[in-house]
């Protein structure tokens, strides 16, 4: 049999375009397989431009504890394409196998019978074939881009759909204002179904989410607005929804933000069915879920060697506006507690509004160092990086990689050991696991 990796690459010249968002090519493939969208456990299907991943973790991490099995479709990857499927199973899944994975899309290759198809579109109903095939409580479905015509919304009747925060992201496919974008997200709500509404960072893109919802007849479920609330208090983070009040530990996930996407998970798993599962499985996911390359601090590794005596390595995957205001807001809830410099070392694609991501920055970074993005030919150049850092106020410098970066780092002098972020595309961060020797697991 083919690897997934030989299989994959014939799939890249089925169609032209790497994205072309649509459902009616990954309709005739699910209809050519027998349908195994239909033949799913409980979907919670999560959309929005920030917190997708996180959201999903915590669902994840409470499920588990809570003694149930989730399946998991997530994108895009960090190391391995074989991240984006996990198997769900009683005391925690794993990354889908090479065997299980190479047969699923040989399947679905045979299926399609050579017609248009993009990559996304065919390894998402591989996806959904080999979670049909295997017993789970529920499957955590990770919307790939947008949300109304992406390849994962072909789910007819949804547990639960969840909207993450909405910013402005991929204007090219979702366009560019948030109302366009909310609008593309808001197209997984459907009829009779819970409609989970985070805290949104845009008063516009909530209404046109509550509108939208209304419109089709889904129910919606709004933080906020008497149907759920989360905050912290003295360090801990409190949920209230109508009938409960949890008083739970922090999230071990790092940055204020992810108090809100915890509560989020907390709410959309109560509307999805699983308001069974009780207070110390929430309390056991919130100690134990993982994110890798999301406020990820290196503590060992090939990498975490290489940084100044005494210095910090923080790792994140945030690449737009918002996802870069939220990174500011927690180095700078960091820089509270222990004020030592700020370093960043950026790599961004040129697809991503560098000036609006860098410009979080300013004010709080010492100096950044701009990299290239290994393997990644739509990435900026690190001196053109650099240049955009210097126009809106940063320092800046250039390195011809990360290892080169630490390195220069560990040669200057600074007052206090600093705190070095490597940041701007998750390509960059999936490189540096690597380099690190710490992929996910």
């Amino acid at each position: 049999m083919d690897s997934s990796d030989a299989l994959m690459a014939r799939f890249l010249a089925l169609h032209p375009r790497t994205i072309d968002l649509s459902l009616g090519r990954i309709e005739r493939l699910l209809a050519r397989l027998g349908h195994p969208e239909r033949k799913l456990p409980p979907v919670i299907h999560v959309a929005g431009t920030n917190g997708k991943g996180s959201t999903i973790a915590f669902m994840r991490a409470i499920l588990e504890a809570g003694g149930l099995a989730a399946h998991v479709y997530t994108s895009p990857h960090l190391v391995r394409f074989h991240e984006r499927i996990r198997i769900g199973a009683i005391g925690g899944g794993h990354f889908v196998p090479e065997d299980q994975l190479a047969d699923a899309l040989a399947r679905c290759e045979a299926a399609n019978e050579g017609e248009p198809i993009t990559v996304f579109e065919i390894t998402t109903a591989a996806a959904l074939l080999l979670f049909s095939e295997s017993p789970a409580d529920v499957l955590l479905l990770e919307v790939g881009l947008g949300g109304r015509v992406d390849a994962t919304n072909v789910i007819d009747r949804p547990a639960a759909a969840v909207v993450t925060p909405i910013g402005r992201d991929h204007a090219e496919y979702l366009g560019d204002t948030v109302e366009a974008v909310a609008t593309e997200k808001a197209g997984i709500f459907k009829s009779g179904c819970p409609a989970i509404i985070a805290a949104q960072d845009y008063a516009e893109a909530d209404a046109v989410l509550c509108r939208h919802a209304e419109a089709v007849g889904a129910t919606p479920i709004r933080v906020g607005n008497q149907d759920f609330s989360v905050h912290a208090e003295r360090g801990r983070l409190v949920y209230q929804d109508e009938t409960d009040l949890f008083d739970l530990p922090r999230p071990r996930l790092n940055g204020r933000h992810q108090f809100s996407n915890a509560g989020t998970a907390i709410a959309a798993l109560r509307a999805a069915g699983f308001g069974d599962i009780g207070t110390a499985a929430i309390e056991a996911g919130l100690n134990a879920v993982e994110w890798p390359g999301r406020l990820q601090r290196l503590n060992r590794g090939r990498l975490s060697e290489l940084v100044p005596p005494g210095a910090e390595l923080w790792l994140d995957g945030g690449h737009n506006v918002d996802g870069g205001r939220i990174l500011a807001a927690a180095m700078a809830d960091l820089g509270e507690r222990s004020d030592v410099p700020l370093v960043l070392i950026v790599g961004l694609l040129g697809t991503k509004d560098a000036e609006g991501f860098l410009r979080n920055f300013v004010g709080l970074a010492r100096l950044l160092v701009a990299v290239p993005i290994p393997g990644q030919m739509a990435a900026r150049p690190a001196e053109e990086v650099a240049r955009i850092a210097a126009d809106v106020g940063l320092i800046t410098q250039t390195a011809p990689g990360i290892e080169a970066a630490l390195e220069a780092l560990s040669a200057t002098v600074f007052e206090q050991p600093p705190r070095i972020l490597i940041c701007g595309s998750l390509y960059l961060v999936g490189s540096v696991l690597t380099a690190n020797g710490t992929p996910p697991v």
